[in-house]
């Protein structure tokens, strides 16, 4: 199975690779009020991307941050563990109350 990731994974490398080498050309962005910009084009998809996932972010945070909210309302207060049994060295003997241990033996 591992090897099946890394293959996939080198095949989306090599994809990436071969899209920024044959899309090097330069491309013109046009803005508003006349400005422009120029880059490469692997340069401005690249930068399209990030820009479209940081706005998918930001969108989505407020329903996200307002959902954990109401489910921590919902959600019942946590429980304290019942305590632990002491060890087994610390049980009094079925043969009378616990005694000291011996020395040297």
């Amino acid at each position: 199975m591992r090897i099946f990731v890394w293959l996939i994974r080198i095949f989306i490398l090599f994809s990436l690779f071969a899209f920024a080498v044959n899309n090097l050309e330069p491309a013109t962005v046009h803005w508003f009020f006349g400005v422009s910009w120029r880059g490469p084009m692997v340069i401005v998809v690249l930068l399209a991307f990030i820009v479209g996932c940081a706005v998918t972010v930001v969108a989505i945070a407020p329903g996200w941050w307002r959902q954990r909210r109401a489910l921590a309302r919902l959600a019942p207060p946590p429980v304290a563990p019942p305590p632990a049994p002491p060890p087994s060295s610390m049980l009094p003997s079925e043969f009378g109350p616990e005694h000291p241990p011996r020395e040297g033996l």
